[in-house]
C-alpha cells in the first residue's frame, strides 16, 4: 500500500522532516518527505499497518512548535519506492505554508551556551531546529537557508554534518552556524567606530549598562535601548533622550528568580514568562521592589520578560540584575533594525551600540500579555506571535486589511488562513506610515498575494485609509512602473468597514464564533455611520452584519482631537452636559477651576454651537472624565494613560455601585450595519444614561470620600448597565471587544457577572481586544460581503 498526506499549517523549520524521516525508518517504510509552497508533503510505501501508524503518529507525536490545521489523506496503489529520502523543497504550487515565528532559546541551546567544552559556548547565535529567528530572517518560502538572510554565512564542515544528518536535531536549521562560521558580535561607539568584537564586545556592552550608560542592542526583530533598571538617574536619562516621559518601560529580568523578587507571580504568569514565544507579561509589582520607580511612574505593574536569545542570555548573566529594555526607537517611530539606520536615528539617545552582522528581514517588537482571570490576553501581539495565522473557517478571497490608526496590525487572508502582521504601532510618523507600508509589501511578496479586496476603516482621515484610498485615486504609469505591487493594488475594489462592527467581527472570529452575539465594543474613538464620534456600543450581529442596539448617552467631545490629550476637557464637557451652565461655577473641579474667565467663555460657545466638539457615546472619554473630576490626570501624554490611573486607583473590596439609568430611544436607520436583524429592537434602541453615576460622583467628591472608593463605584456602575443592556436583549452570547476591555478590573467583573446570569462571555485570546485586532475583523466582514461562495482569485 502506499499512502499521500499532505500537511498544511507550521509545518516547516520545526524538524518535521527528520521526525517523519526517523518514524519512516523505525517502522520499515520506503519513500520521501518534503516542504512545498503548502506545506509538507509525504509519500511513504509498505505494510497497511505500519502506514495507518505512520499518520497516527504525525498528530500525535508532531515535534514541539509545530501547528497542523489540517492533514489530507489519499490512499494509491503502490509504486516501488526504494528507501526513505528528504527530498529538496518544491517551490511550485500556490503558497499555504506558514512562515513560524521567531521563539525563544530552548534548553538544549541554552546548555551548550554555557558549557565551556562545548564548541558554541558563549556563542550568543546558537539555535537549533526548535528555536532561534525564523520570520525575521525568512525572505521567502519554502523556509530554507536561500530564502533567508542567513545565505551570506557559509556553513563550516561541523555546521553541515549537522545540518544534513537527519538524527540530530539541527537538520535543516536553517539558521545554523557557530563562532567559526556565523554572525558575529560588535560594539560601536556613538559615530560607529567598532572598539571591540566578540567576547570583549559583550563584556564592553555589560560595562556600559553596569556604569550608568544607555545600551542600543540588536536583538532578533531590532534594537532595545537598555540602561539599569534599578537606576532612577538612567531610567530619567533614557526618558529625556528617548522622549518618552511617563509611558511604562518593558523590563528585562535575568530569570525567573528575579522576575518574581521584583513582581507577584499568580498562576500562569511563569509558565507565560518560559513559554517558548516569551512575551512581556504585566504583573503586578512587589512592594520594595528593586526597580527604579521612573520604570513605570503611578503604574502598579510592570512589564517583564525573560532573556529569549543567547545574546540576551550572555549579557544579562553578564550583568546580574534587571534592565529596562526599551523599543530602540524614538517615541511614536518604529523599532530600528538596521545597523547603520541605528546609528542615525539612536546616536543621540544610545552611548555603545552592541551589533551584529546577521541582517534582520523585518521588525519585530516584543509582544506584551496580561493575565485576565488567570487567562492570558494578548495586549501587543508580535515576536513569538506574528504571523502565525487566525483560522477563519469559512474559504474567505484573498483580502488586504489595513488596519486602523492606532496600534496597527495589517491581515491578509488567503483563504481561511488570516495571516497577522507584527505589531506596526501607532500612525502618527512619516517612519511609522513608510513602515506600514513595508508591511503590507512584505506581506504580499512572501505569498505571492493579489488581493480580491482591501478593507479598510470608515474613518476617512485615518492614515491607512487614505493611504489605500491615494493608491486608488492617483496611481499613474511611474509608479505602475517603479512599484508594480502598487499598481495591482490601484485595481482593486474597497471595502469600508465601521470600526466597532470590525471590533465585533475580530473578537467572534478569535473565538472562533459564527453565530450571532451582543458585542459590547467600547473603546476612546470610532467613527460612525451616522456622523457622530462612537466608542461605547452594543452591537448586536455577526460578521457580516450589525444592529446598534444600544449606546452610551452621547455628550460633545470639547476640541475633538485635543480632548483625547486633555481629560480636562472631557470633564468639562460631561458636566456641562448634565448641568448646563451651572457647570461654570463648579471651581472646586480641577478642571473647571484652573479656567480663567476668557478659556471658560470659549468652551461655553464651542459647547453651545457644537464647534470643533463633534458628538461622542465614547466609553473610554468618559472613564478620562471621571479620572480628570479625581484630579488623577487632566493632560496625558500617552494614549488611556488617564484610564489606566483610574483602573489602577480602584479599590478592589468595594462591591457597591453608582447608580446608572437604561433608558429606550429611537435609532436612525444609518446607524445599522449593512442589513438587519429581527429582534425586540426594530426603531428602537437602548441608551446608558451617565448622569445618575456622575451626580453620585459628584457627591461623593463633595464628602471627601477616598477616589479608590469613587473608582471602584465607578467601575461597579459600568459593569451594571452592560448586565442591564444585556439582559434587556437576550441574546445568549456576549462579545467584550475595545481597547476599554484591556481594563482587567471592568473585563472580570463584567464576565463574572454575566456568566452568572447565564450568558456565554468571548473576550480575546489571539488577537488585543483593543485596534491591534479591528485588522482580522475587517478580513472578516469583507469576507461575509463577498459571499460564502466566494471563489479564490
Amino acid at each position: 500500500m502506499r499512502v499521500r498526506l499532505e500537511l498544511r499549517g507550521a509545518v516547516q523549520g520545526v524538524g518535521f522532516r527528520p521526525f517523519i524521516y526517523r518514524v519512516a525508518q523505525e517502522l520499515g517504510l520506503r519513500g520521501w518527505v518534503l516542504n512545498d509552497a503548502r506545506g509538507l508533503l509525504i509519500e511513504a510505501e509498505g505494510p497497511e499497518s505500519a502506514l495507518k501508524e505512520l499518520a497516527e503518529r504525525v498528530g500525535r507525536d508532531r515535534p514541539p512548535r509545530a501547528v497542523i490545521e489540517s492533514v489530507q489523506e489519499e490512499w494509491l496503489e503502490p509504486a516501488g519506492l526504494q528507501g526513505f529520502t528528504i527530498r529538496h523543497s518544491d517551490r511550485a504550487g500556490e503558497i499555504l505554508a506558514v512562515v513560524l515565528p521567531d521563539v525563544a532559546t530552548c534548553p538544549e541551546c541554552l546548555e551548550e551556551a554555557f558549557d565551556p567544552g562545548d564548541r558554541r559556548y558563549r556563542y550568543p547565535f546558537t539555535n537549533c531546529t526548535n528555536c532561534g529567528p525564523r520570520f525575521t530572517i525568512v525572505e521567502g518560502l519554502p523556509y530554507d537557508r536561500p530564502n533567508t538572510t542567513m545565505r551570506r554565512f557559509v556553513m563550516c564542515v561541523p555546521c553541515q554534518e549537522e545540518y544534513e544528518d537527519p538524527r540530530d536535531r539541527r537538520f535543516h536549521a536553517q539558521p545554523n552556524a557557530c563562532p567559526d562560521c556565523g554572525p558575529r558580535l560588535f560594539l560601536q561607539d556613538h559615530q560607529g567606530e567598532a572598539v571591540a568584537e566578540g567576547e570583549a564586545a559583550m563584556r564592553g556592552g555589560a560595562e556600559t549598562v553596569r556604569n550608568g550608560g544607555i545600551l542600543a542592542l540588536k536583538g532578533l526583530g531590532g534594537f532595545h535601548l537598555m540602561v539599569d533598571a534599578r537606576s532612577e538617574e538612567a531610567v530619567d536619562r533614557l526618558r529625556e533622550r528617548k522622549g518618552r516621559w511617563e509611558k511604562p518601560l518593558a523590563l528585562m529580568a535575568p530569570d525567573l528568580a528575579w522576575a518574581a523578587k521584583m513582581c507577584e507571580m499568580p498562576a500562569g504568569a511563569a509558565a507565560l514568562l518560559r513559554s517558548p514565544e516569551a512575551p512581556i507579561v504585566l504583573l503586578r509589582r512587589r512592594p520594595g521592589a528593586e526597580v527604579a520607580v521612573g520604570v513605570a511612574p503611578g503604574n502598579p505593574y510592570l512589564g517583564v520578560m525573560l532573556p529569549y536569545t543567547p545574546l540576551h542570555q550572555l549579557l544579562l548573566s553578564e550583568l546580574g540584575f534587571p534592565v529596562v529594555a526599551t523599543s530602540g526607537n524614538l517615541s511614536d517611530e518604529p523599532i530600528c533594525i538596521d545597523n547603520h539606520e541605528a546609528l542615525e536615528r539612536l546616536r543621540g539617545i544610545a552611548d555603545r551600540f552592541l551589533v551584529h552582522d546577521r541582517p534582520i528581514a523585518r521588525h519585530a517588537d516584543d509582544s506584551v500579555f496580561m493575565l485576565v482571570s488567570g487567562e492570558p490576553q494578548p495586549v501587543r501581539r508580535a515576536r513569538g506571535y506574528a504571523p502565525l495565522p487566525v483560522l477563519i473557517r469559512r474559504g474567505a478571497a484573498t483580502i488586504l486589511a489595513v488596519g486602523a490608526h492606532l496600534k496597527n496590525i495589517v491581515a491578509l487572508a488567503v483563504n481561511e488562513r488570516v495571516f497577522l502582521s507584527q505589531h506596526i504601532g501607532d500612525m502618527e510618523t512619516p517612519q511609522a506610515l513608510d513602515m506600514f507600508e513595508r508591511v503590507i509589501r512584505d506581506f504580499l511578496e512572501i505569498y505571492e498575494a493579489q488581493p480580491r479586496v482591501v478593507a479598510h476603516d470608515l474613518h476617512p482621515t485615518y492614515p491607512s485609509t487614505l493611504w489605500i484610498r491615494e493608491i486608488v485615486e492617483r496611481e499613474d504609469a511611474r509608479r505602475a512602473r517603479d512599484e508594480p505591487w502598487k499598481a495591482a493594488l490601484a485595481t482593486v475594489p474597497l471595502v469600508g468597514v465601521q470600526h466597532h462592527h470590525a471590533h465585533l467581527a475580530s473578537c467572534l472570529a478569535d473565538n472562533d464564533f459564527h453565530s450571532r452575539a451582543l458585542g459590547v465594543t467600547w473603546d476612546g474613538t470610532g467613527f460612525g455611520p451616522d456622523q457622530t464620534v462612537w466608542g461605547g456600543e452594543f452591537l448586536l450581529g455577526d460578521g457580516s452584519e450589525f444592529r446598534r442596539v444600544a449606546r452610551m448617552r452621547p455628550f460633545r467631545l470639547l476640541g475633538g482631537e485635543a480632548a483625547i490629550k486633555e481629560p480636562g476637557r472631557v470633564s468639562v464637557a460631561v458636566l456641562r452636559e448634565m448641568l448646563g451652565r451651572e457647570a461654570w461655577e463648579l471651581d472646586a473641579i480641577p478642571s473647571i477651576g484652573q479656567l480663567g474667565e476668557q478659556r471658560r467663555g470659549l468652551f461655553e460657545r464651542m459647547l453651545e454651537s457644537g464647534l470643533h466638539s463633534p458628538l461622542t457615546s465614547s466609553a473610554g472619554r468618559l472613564f478620562d472624565a471621571v479620572a480628570s473630576l479625581l484630579d488623577l490626570h487632566q493632560r496625558v501624554s500617552f494614549e488611556g494613560q488617564a484610564a489606566m490611573a483610574l483602573e489602577y486607583v480602584a479599590d478592589r473590596s468595594v462591591r457597591n455601585a453608582y447608580p446608572v439609568t437604561i433608558r429606550r430611544v429611537s435609532a436612525a436607520s444609518s446607524e445599522e450595519g449593512p442589513g438587519k436583524h429581527d429582534g425586540p429592537f426594530e426603531g428602537a434602541m437602548l441608551e446608558v444614561d451617565w448622569e445618575p453615576t456622575l451626580r453620585a460622583v459628584l457627591e461623593d467628591l463633595g464628602r471627601g470620600v477616598a477616589p479608590g472608593v469613587i473608582s471602584a463605584r465607578f467601575h461597579n456602575a459600568l459593569v451594571d448597565s452592560i448586565v442591564q443592556v444585556a439582559s434587556a436583549v437576550a441574546e445568549p452570547t456576549v462579545a467584550l471587544t475595545g481597547g476599554c476591555f484591556q481594563n482587567r478590573l471592568l473585563t472580570e467583573r463584567a464576565r463574572r457577572q454575566l456568566q452568572q446570569k447565564g450568558f456565554q462571555v468571548l473576550v480575546h485570546r489571539q488577537v488585543p481586544a483593543n485596534d491591534g485586532g479591528i485588522s482580522l475583523g475587517q478580513v472578516v466582514v469583507a469576507a461575509a460581503r463577498l459571499g460564502k461562495d466566494t471563489q479564490k482569485p
